[in-house]
């Protein structure tokens, strides 16, 4: 789809300033549910659309290696109305890992939005256009579809791809894979009427692929913190197991999400089975391409680390609650120097429970907030004596650290505010001044 850029004209869509309710049509291959697990913001985001008055599509792949549970249909797409928003899924080949299979997947999905939901989208004759799926070849559909619709079309960055894929997966910048990446992201960089960045550091990087630096855009990641009001029960078989460790007198532990390389839970099961962590019990819970070598390896140090299944959504603040103190850890990479912004830890946060955040980043809300304690990424002695110093602070001296986090959440990642603020700064005329 390169070829799609020769079409464009070299200065910005125009604005679609509508007063009345908008049209938001989201291209996010990721996209998932509360049903269906991550990505959530789609999700989140467009159910404040909805509920505002706006009508919302999102598009996305019918298979994803990040959903918990991927829908199941017999055509080539499918519909569905999830709490106000309109999803239609489109059919994608299954893969695993990070090779062949998975582009071929991101190629389908392309190809396939364009051949088959081009009638969609002209039935839903969207003024607002957000291409939001990680990697950066659908800026060639969004920009397709808002040039036919004269809609404002926006390019939402959650990591920076192809920059990710060559750091991480030490990919030459001459593959025809990162190439291809490259090419889009500049295009995106250039042409995009706004510029939504999830990482808080990333204007620099952006600016120097083309993007005029007013059109840049920091809305981060939040969290419906309504679903802390009535959230569902723990799964019995969590419960037992939480049980079982409070039956031990133990100071609990908790790590809630995937189980893959970049979240560093090599360093957590080194702690565990260190003298130094005497009377703590950890347990994680969640599902990953990593988790069986990391059973294997807790098996093999003794660390006390109780192992569990990923919970449902609407569980997962019960979970959260049920722990002293909860685990966040990142790999050493280069690329957090542009920011960071999950949901997990807003998530973490928002229970009140006190944070160890393993990280080296150009943020970090748990140092800013003051919620827990922030400790080197891969150094299992810092952890060690981080988790020894909270468990020994009087149960009310944790409780106020842990409210910290959650008052900072509920001031700066409450989805019900971020989500209209993504609005107001994408469809504005001028772009308000950001943060560097």
């Amino acid at each position: 789809m390169p070829g799609l850029e020769s079409n464009v004209r070299n200065q910005a869509h125009p604005m679609s300033l509508r007063t009345g309710p908008h049209r938001i049509l989201v291209l996010d291959h990721y996209a998932g549910t509360l049903d269906h697990g991550m990505e959530y913001r789609p999700f989140y985001f467009g159910r404040e659309w909805v509920r505002s008055g706006h009508r919302v599509l999102v598009i996305a792949a019918g298979y994803s290696h990040l959903r918990r549970v991927n829908p199941e249909f017999p055509g080539a797409t499918q519909s569905e109305c999830h709490e106000g928003v309109n999803y239609l899924w489109v059919q994608t080949p299954p893969y695993h890992g990070n090779g062949i299979g998975r582009v071929r997947n991101m190629v389908e999905f392309m190809l396939r939005v364009r051949m088959q939901c081009a009638g969609a989208v002209a039935a839903f004759r969207p003024d607002l256009v957000i291409a939001s799926s990680t990697y950066t070849w659908d800026n060639w559909l969004a920009s397709h579809f808002a040039r036919a619709h004269q809609a404002t079309y926006v390019y939402e960055v959650h990591d920076l791809w192809p920059l990710s894929p060559m750091e991480l997966g030490n990919l030459s910048r001459y593959h025809p894979f990162v190439w291809t990446l490259q090419l889009a992201e500049d295009f995106a960089c250039r042409h995009a009427d706004r510029v939504v960045s999830l990482l808080p550091a990333a204007r620099s990087h952006l600016v120097d692929h083309g993007m005029p630096p007013d059109r840049f855009v920091h809305i981060p990641n939040g969290i419906d913190t309504a679903e802390w009001t009535s959230p569902e029960p723990v799964p019995t078989t969590h419960a037992d197991a939480i049980r079982s460790a409070r039956a031990e007198g133990a100071f609990l532990v908790g790590y809630v999400g995937s189980h893959g390389l970049s979240n560093a839970l090599d360093t957590l099961v080194d702690a565990a089975a260190s003298p130094d962590t005497n009377g703590i019990r950890f347990i994680c819970v969640g599902d990953g391409p990593e988790k069986p070598r990391l059973e294997a390896k807790s098996r093999d140090l003794g660390s006390r680390v109780t192992f569990l299944r990923s919970v449902p959504k609407r569980s997962v603040p019960s979970l959260l609650s049920e722990f002293d103190a909860l685990y966040l850890g990142w790999a050493r990479s280069p690329l957090y120097r542009f920011g960071i912004s999950p949901n997990k830890l807003f998530e973490y946060m928002m229970a009140g429970a006190p944070v160890i955040h393993a990280v080296e980043a150009a943020n970090d809300p748990v140092r800013d907030s003051g919620c827990g304690y922030s400790v080197a990424p891969g150094s299992a002695p810092e952890l060690c004596r981080s988790l020894r110093t909270l468990a020994a602070l009087p149960l009310a001296q944790r409780r106020a650290i842990g409210q910290r986090g959650r008052e900072y959440v509920l001031r700066h990642h409450d989805v019900h505010v971020l989500a209209a603020h993504f609005l107001d700064r994408v469809l504005r005329e001028e772009a308000a001044p950001d943060e560097p």
